[in-house]
């Protein structure tokens, strides 16, 4: 492949794509489907068909790396540097650091005798997060600007072969996978002397089982050698010594999918999006109780007021806003006072949650603060790879205990050992996921202790969710017999004629709360104490 081959490719492939009513000036390339985005990483996904590598190179796709290869490797990382990316898996690393010392740890040794690579390149696709799909959605709509963007790291840390670790419940996102890399391989693009620049780089696809700590680094890197996935004690890092002993760099999709762009535009161009410290866009999952939920690209210093209510239109049913989980499961739950929060690396940190891999749920005034933190640690406890008794043990206790709470069983002590058990836990395990395991217990304890009190002191859920520890009681004062709640009651329990004030069978109530979310007058209230001889199933 030489540039000329690639510019004819490229003209022809605009003219078939201006045939089918895609756009193609540059304007189109950032324009955003809804206000208040900026597409970037997103910027292909839905305009093109990601089986086709000639759509891709239609958008400028691979003429970031012909521009890298005639630079020098120390060139590529000061200009990765300069824009100020840092790496959106969660902890923010610039990748452009981490090809530095990556390529420092394969000056410092002798070439590999044997023949093998003498460093890897891995591309962390194992999204893990409830409800979020944004490296998903990347590789199955745009999978070239990922392996473009390996092949720029690659080349900038001294890689001759990289993997790609993606999650199997991805089936589309392997399908297209396997189509782009050997039509990147026919054109040249990948595999030997790419470019004629003497520059070698290869990609092979790795599965993984679903795994949750097979996103951190270390534990990947076990997975892609055919063991266990568990993390490893540091040091040493992976970027001395990763995948079979050899310098490693892991950068998330995400990541790699913004290093095109910035080596066409430039490092300015990408450095002018964003905050002083928190350089260019960030792609969420927005879900939960918003009316326009989904996927979104948004430059970083964006409000989650903006988000949540200039992008997502606000909350559903006309409901208070009452959380924001930012960060997936080792993120924190920051209330209303945070709304006006820029959405950035620090400002997250300080306000005690973290950014993640992006996902955010909104949370409205009828979730309950302790089962949304008994359901994340239910999640961690379950993905504890079971290496460190902190996160093994700890995250079981935790669970144990916020379980109870929401049966009416929690006591006092319980509200101690928790805050014992957040702190120990954050400060002794051995990965990202045991020290992360307790903030959305530890921010919903420090923003919502009221409700933690409510189910230990008064043995009742004020949000009506943890169900034995309240029943539903319709006002006779406020019902006007509409009717509408005995209709909506699955075991038929609301009794009661038109216009006549209703009741509730309530040994025979399973207080699903279809009634109380159908009666339009306010007229159900929600009462402590479990119903009389309840039929809850015992949880479990």
């Amino acid at each position: 492949m030489t540039l000329k081959e690639l510019e004819r490719i490229r003209a022809k492939a605009q003219k078939e794509l201006a045939v089918r009513g895609v756009e193609i000036s540059p304007d189109s390339e950032l324009k955003p489907p809804r206000p208040g985005e900026v597409r970037v990483v997103l910027r292909n996904c839905g305009q093109i068909d990601p089986e086709r590598i000639e759509d891709y190179i239609a958008k400028d796709g691979y003429f970031a790396l012909y521009k890298v290869l005639n630079m020098t490797p120390e060139q590529v990382i000061e200009e990765a540097k300069r824009s100020g990316l840092r790496g959106r898996g969660g902890a923010g690393f610039p990748p452009g650091q981490k090809w530095f010392f990556a390529r420092q740890a394969v000056a410092s040794r002798p070439a590999p005798a044997d023949g093998t690579p003498p460093a890897y390149l891995i591309c962390n696709g194992d999204e893990g997060d409830p409800g979020a799909f944004m490296d998903r959605a990347v590789l199955e709509g745009d999978p070239n600007s990922v392996l473009e963007g390996m092949a720029i790291a690659a080349y900038a840390m001294g890689a001759t072969q990289g993997y790609i670790y993606v999650r199997a419940e991805y089936p589309v996102a392997v399908e297209h996978l396997q189509t782009a890399i050997p039509q990147a391989r026919r054109l040249g693009l990948l595999g030997k002397n790419i470019f004629g620049k003497g520059f070698d780089f290869d990609v092979d696809i790795r599965i993984g089982a679903g795994a949750f700590v097979c996103g951190e680094e270390t534990a990947l890197i076990d997975s892609i050698e055919g063991r266990r996935g568990e993390p490893r004690p540091r040091p040493p890092f992976p970027a001395v010594s990763g995948l079979w002993g050899k310098p490693t760099s892991v950068n998330n999709v995400e990541t790699l999918a913004n290093i095109p762009q910035i080596f066409l535009n430039g490092a300015d161009w990408f450095a002018g999006m964003g905050t002083e410290k928190s350089k260019g866009t960030k792609t969420f999952a927005i879900a939960g109780k918003v009316k326009n939920a989904g996927l979104i690209e948004v430059p970083m210093g964006i409000t989650m007021r903006e988000i949540i209510y200039d992008i997502g239109e606000g909350i559903l049913n006309k409901k208070k806003f009452k959380a924001a989980q930012t960060g997936g499961p080792l993120g924190g739950c920051l209330p209303a006072k945070y709304l006006d929060t820029p959405i950035d690396f620090e400002s997250l940190a300080a306000a005690g949650s973290l950014m993640g891999s992006g996902g955010l749920i909104v949370l409205d005034e009828n979730d309950c603060m302790v089962d949304v933190a008994r359901f994340f640690m239910d999640f961690t406890q379950d993905e504890s790879c079971g290496k460190c008794p902190p996160c093994c043990l700890g995250t079981k206790r935790l669970l144990e205990i916020l379980t109870r709470m929401t049966q009416a069983e929690g006591t006092a002590e319980d509200l101690q050992t928790i805050e014992y058990l957040t702190e120990n836990i954050s400060t002794t395990s051995l990965c990202a996921l045991g020290q992360g395991s307790v903030n959305p217990v530890v921010t919903t304890m420090r923003h919502f202790r009221d409700e933690y009190e409510s189910h230990v002191y008064k043995k009742f859920c004020p949000s009506g969710v943890c169900k034995g520890m309240f029943h539903y009681e319709i006002l006779a004062d406020v019902c006007n017999g509409c009717g509408v709640c005995r209709k909506k009651c699955p075991d038929k329990v609301i009794k009661g004629d038109k216009k006549v004030v209703h009741e509730i069978d309530l040994p025979n109530c399973i207080v699903c709360g279809d009634c109380y979310k159908a009666c339009k007058f306010d007229a159900i209230a929600i009462r402590p104490g479990p119903t009389p001889k309840s039929r809850l199933p015992e949880r479990r």
